[in-house]
């Protein structure tokens, strides 16, 4: 590890950390929605103030918004359990909140702690002066639409430009601090974790930091640590192919209600057909949205409510809620900001390249292998155009600690060849993996029993089980 690395790590370990947490209520106000979902779900929630950087202990700080619900089985509790819902940028607070429903058990045995990162959410967060809720958008066909997508990245960059001071410490590795911050503030000797796609990248950061203190660890669809940054989604083109075939056929045995086709190979063409510029509802989308439309929509694999969508494009009128809430969000920026959230974080953790050109010669040299996902994940991000660099390097990720990788043989946001690369820098990691899996995500959400029972057992306390698959 570079020096500036350890002592940093030094100097967070030796810092005083905040002697308790003032626990209260959630909702700052009567239109609070999170904070009365909070309340209204047992939690009570604090703040925790970390330094900006912590190189610089006494300097400006930040106030990481922290909930808690504690364990429903106290005789019988085992510790802290953090949770991360990975993005970067998505709420951790949201998560805690759903944790009666979502894990049920866990919280039996545990009090469950959600966290919003730093500078997101309610932990201070940056809030770029952006009009769409996410960067993704493809190159579209030629150098034109390349262009004008490189053009959109600039501005986008610039509208994180009015804290510049603060976005070179919103990092993984300061997240990781925190979290151990956290932990000590909580008196606890060590902490379980579960985190979801960019969470795996976090607490997998968190065990090559800190990992004498960690416990029982989950990464559910691991990302790969040597993509994990600007580039993270350069590679998916042919997962997120394999994963719009698997949907095709869905598509394709429910013609009577959907109409898409009859047949796989007629979906696609379908789906080529809608690449062009066209009306949606009172919006015009063109070959620069259909990708990324169709990256969010089979993340979850969620078929029925993809293919009612696409029933709509080209068509002007009212539109089914999911996909005018979709919209508006990709057009004035009034949906979820996790994306707004996290691109500081992305951009903070590892360099990007500063050459629109490059972008494009990459994109034109996989076009042909990759013509419809290529343009998008491989195109440029607002990152290119940062106003300024990470205060430290990535993280060399090469620890032994035991940990559980969880996830989808055919994810495709973390392909799996990404999820296999995680385990090999986690020597001490075990595996458990959904056959079949179309999916981000897959633990209490994918509703496979398999996958459920044997991470709730490792969670409760059973030892790392042996690589196993679940059907």
């Amino acid at each position: 590890m570079p020096f500036f690395a350890v002592l940093l790590t030094l100097v967070s370990l030796v810092a005083p950390p905040s002697s308790s947490l003032a626990w209260g209520t959630c909702a700052h106000d009567a239109g609070d929605q999170l904070g009365a979902y909070l309340d209204q779900a047992g939690a009570s929630c604090a703040t925790l103030t970390v330094p900006v950087d912590y190189q610089r202990p006494s300097g400006p700080s930040v106030k990481v918004a922290v909930t808690r619900l504690q364990a429903t089985d106290p005789a019988h509790r085992r510790g802290v359990l953090l949770l991360n819902p990975g993005g970067p940028g998505a709420s951790g607070l949201e998560l805690a909140a759903a944790a009666p429903q979502l894990f049920p058990e866990l919280l039996a045995r545990y009090d469950v702690i959600g966290m919003d990162p730093r500078f997101t959410g309610r932990s201070d967060a940056i809030e770029c002066d952006w009009t769409t809720d996410t960067f993704l958008r493809s190159a579209g066909p030629d150098r034109r639409t390349f262009d004008r997508s490189a053009a959109l990245m600039r501005t986008l960059a610039g509208g994180c430009a009015h804290d510049r001071a603060r976005l070179p410490y919103a990092n993984t590795r300061n997240t990781a601090r925190d979290i151990d911050r956290l932990r000590r503030t909580l008196g606890q000797d060590k902490i379980n974790y579960l985190g979801f796609s960019y969470g795996t990248y976090l607490g997998a950061v968190y065990l090559q930091m800190f990992g004498a203190h960690a416990d029982r660890f989950v990464l559910d669809s691991a990302v790969d640590p040597s993509q994990y940054g600007p580039a993270l989604f350069a590679r998916n083109a042919p997962a997120m192919q394999d994963a719009l075939r698997q949907w095709a056929g869905f598509a394709a045995a429910h013609d009577d209600e959907y109409h898409l086709g009859a047949t796989v190979p007629a979906v696609l063409a379908t789906v080529a057909r809608l690449h062009r510029a066209q009306p949606i509802g009172a919006y015009r989308v063109d070959a620069e949205f259909l990708p990324a439309y169709l990256f969010s929509r089979l993340s979850q694999a969620d078929y029925p409510t993809l293919s009612a969508e696409l029933a709509f494009f080209g068509k002007a009128g009212p539109l089914p809620e999911s996909l005018e809430t979709y919209l508006r969000g990709l057009f004035t920026g009034e949906g979820n900001p996790a994306d707004r959230y996290g691109t500081p974080i992305l951009c903070a953790d590892r360099p990007a390249g500063r050459d629109p050109g490059a972008y494009y010669r990459d994109i034109q040299a996989h076009r042909r292998d990759e013509p419809l996902f290529g343009p998008l994940t491989r195109n440029i991000s607002p990152c290119a155009f940062w106003p300024v660099r990470g205060a430290e390097p990535p993280t060399d990720l090469h620890t032994d600690r035991p940990v559980l990788v969880v996830g989808g043989d055919h994810d495709p946001i973390t392909p799996y060849a990404g999820q296999e690369a995680m385990r090999r820098k986690l020597t001490g990691s075990s595996a458990v993996t959904l056959r079949g899996g179309y999916r981000h995500t897959v633990y209490k959400v994918a509703g496979n029993a398999c996958v459920d029972a044997v991470v709730t057992r490792y969670l409760l306390g059973s030892p790392v089980p042996k690589f196993s698959t679940c059907g």
